[in-house]
């Protein structure tokens, strides 16, 4: 893996718009380049991978690495995750010794969702842009990007892949959907400039997150993932490990992360691990 740092710039809107970008063309478009180490790889394995194994930048930054191609990406459950070279938008964030206590550090892919939700929304507007819980980001009810955190023994490491260019037949999945099929990419977008908008908006959240020592209610980030979740107030399936299925309507989302569902019983239980099915719309 050759991670670039220091390139020079290379146009993002061009006629192909699935043209290589730089760590240079994002690291000149986001509001505090001294935050971010970013780094560029046209083709790995995982940045998530990638970065759980990297030492933390000496300059104390947090690190950022960004793919064009990932060729042993994973989703959730260990499920496998790939996207054509240039058609999304692949990146990882690690935050090493982040100052949360572990117990809070699950929420840490919600915060990144948070900013993805509000970078989409700003290219899609009058679209609903939402996060499905726990961890996938859909405009109109399909699912346009998705998110993976993991645990190291002091490092956090959250990624996240959003579908850019992907034309229907690319599609993993028949509920899916891209910037492009949404009418978004036009002859000046520029992926660049969509993860500078990734990180600053992480960035204000981080901050929030850290400055209340993890704790979602004080920082406002459970009622700002209350009213951007696109799975509260829906009838939904839970599909439990073992095999168990739940039906209920989604209510809430507890301080630690877990979905809660009114079953059909009338009883009120939480979930911190389940696949969750979408069964009509909001109400």
């Amino acid at each position: 893996m050759s991670v670039d740092r220091s390139a020079p710039s290379v146009p993002s809107a061009r006629a192909d718009a699935r043209a290589p970008i730089s760590a240079a063309d994002v690291r000149a478009r986001v509001a505090d380049p001294t935050r971010w180490d970013i780094g560029h790889v046209i083709s790995t394995g995982s940045t998530n991978a990638d970065l759980m194994d990297t030492p933390a930048p000496p300059s104390g930054a947090v690190a950022v690495l960004i793919a064009e191609e990932q060729i042993r990406g994973r989703g959730r459950a260990g499920r496998v995750w790939s996207c054509p070279a240039g058609a999304g938008l692949m990146m990882s964030i690690a935050l090493h010794r982040p100052p949360v206590p572990p117990a809070r550090r699950g929420w840490a892919g919600a915060v990144l969702g948070l900013a993805l939700v509000d970078a989409l929304a700003a290219l899609l507007p009058g679209r609903d842009v939402g996060l499905k819980w726990p961890n996938d980001v859909l405009v109109d009810g399909d699912k346009i990007a998705g998110i993976l955190g993991e645990a190291g023994a002091e490092t956090v490491v959250v990624g996240s892949g959003v579908n850019i260019t992907l034309r229907a037949d690319e599609l993993p999945r028949p509920d899916a959907t891209s910037l492009a099929l949404l009418g978004a990419v036009g002859p000046a977008f520029d992926r660049a400039a969509l993860a500078a908008a990734v990180l600053d908006g992480l960035s204000a959240r981080l901050d929030r997150w850290f400055v209340a020592d993890g704790d979602v209610d004080a920082g406002g980030l459970r009622a700002d993932y209350r009213d951007r979740s696109a799975t509260l107030g829906r009838s939904v399936r839970l599909q439990i490990p073992g095999g168990a299925e739940v039906l209920g309507v989604a209510t809430d989302i507890t301080p630690d992360g877990a979905l809660v569902v009114r079953t059909t019983d009338g009883r009120e239980r939480a979930w911190s691990v389940a696949e969750v099915t979408h069964l009509r719309p909001a109400t």
